[in-house]
């Protein structure tokens, strides 16, 4: 989460600044960490200035990674596109769309230490972001401070500033072995021992 979260906060910068700034290659390889995983935007060689004034868009030929555009922006892509050549977008939608399907997405290493909660709060923000009608896509400042919400370890200040709400915290982690231990069913959805969604 606090990789998304630089990223995201990178972007808002570059669009909401006084000059803003239309990045045009965001994608994983683009984002460089530091030691503690601090996230910053790298390679603005396709970053054009955006709008200014009373216009309401650039125009400028599609460049940047497929799969990592907003979907008006590239409608006009050669669709010829080799078939094998699928973005990892494209097959995580179908997981993110389906709260029961949304753990088969988590990375089985962290062994529950999340809330499902979050995790399902999280591919929302994602689809959200995916919409393919703008007015149904958060802008950055949004997604910040959704990721921000996310992030925050419940019964923070930062936290309940943002959130609002003065309700006790619940527990962060979705811990199958705690869960267990205290005599209870395991909650859904439960990690599949199958090797095809580990």
């Amino acid at each position: 989460m606090k990789v998304a979260l630089g990223a995201a906060r990178g972007l808002a910068f570059l669009h909401s600044s006084e000059v803003k700034v239309i990045y045009r290659d965001f994608k994983t390889a683009n984002i460089l960490l530091d030691s503690n995983y601090n996230a910053k935007l790298s390679d603005f060689g396709l970053a054009k200035d955006g709008p200014t004034g009373d216009q309401s868009h650039v125009s400028t030929r599609v460049m940047g990674t497929y799969g990592y555009a907003a979907p008006e922006y590239i409608a006009t892509v050669d669709k010829n596109r080799p078939p094998g050549e699928q973005s990892l977008v494209e097959w995580a939608k179908p997981y993110m769309a389906n709260k029961r399907k949304v753990f088969r997405m988590l990375d089985s290493r962290l062994e529950g230490q999340y809330a499902m909660e979050d995790a399902q709060k999280a591919s929302v923000l994602a689809l959200q972001c995916l919409s393919m009608d703008m007015k149904f896509r958060p802008n950055m400042d949004k997604v910040v401070a959704t990721l921000e919400q996310l992030q925050a370890p419940e019964g923070s200040e930062a936290c309940k500033s943002k959130l609002g709400n003065p309700n006790p915290p619940r527990a962060r982690s979705h811990s199958i072995e705690s869960t267990r231990s205290r005599n209870q069913s395991v909650p859904y959805p439960r990690p599949s021992t199958s090797p095809l969604f580990a």
